[in-house]
């Protein structure tokens, strides 16, 4: 395996596990607000995230890559409006995004095939992943506003469940 792939890849271990942190910390603002969906949500969005470090963690042990896990960062965004939560979550998300797209950018320079093909589910479910954040945005926008309409939105975040991811690595 590429040395630097290895290393993003790595890295992105990390990111990954913020990403779950930055979740868990929405999870903890929303139950704040007794808005136990949109709680609900994020939580199950933390261990999505947790999932993915996992996976590459995996990854990289099944190609005889050593894993150095670093400090994860304290989150730093402060959260007033119930839409501020919502916001960060899809520019993270963007960011994300970005790194993904950069790590699969080094292996296909490097013609590292195997991560090119690993990478492939990654790609697919950062575009759920925004595709999912914006769609919250715009049903908060549409209907948060509304008391009633804020409960609804509520309660449908409620019944996310949680499934594991399908990547077999």
């Amino acid at each position: 395996m590429d040395k630097k792939v290895a290393a993003l890849l790595n890295d992105q271990i990390n990111k990954e596990l913020y990403s779950a942190y930055l979740y868990l910390d929405m999870a903890n603002f929303y139950s704040a607000q007794g808005l136990d969906g949109f709680a609900n949500w994020y939580e199950i969005q933390a261990k999505e995230e947790q999932d993915h470090a996992m996976l590459m963690y995996k990854y990289l042990h099944n190609n005889d890559q050593t894993v150095t896990l670093e400090a994860v960062a304290k989150p730093d965004k402060q959260f007033k409006e119930l839409m501020d939560p919502l916001k960060a979550a899809h520019a993270h998300e963007q960011y994300v995004t970005s790194l993904i797209d950069a790590i699969y950018d080094a292996a296909q320079q490097a013609k590292d095939h195997r991560t090119v093909q690993f990478l492939d589910w990654f790609i697919k479910e950062q575009g759920e992943e925004e595709a999912n954040s914006s769609g919250l945005i715009r049903k908060m926008e549409l209907f948060g506003g509304d008391a009633k309409g804020l409960y609804m939105l509520n309660s449908e975040l409620a019944g996310r469940t949680y499934s594991a991811p399908s990547l077999t690595i």
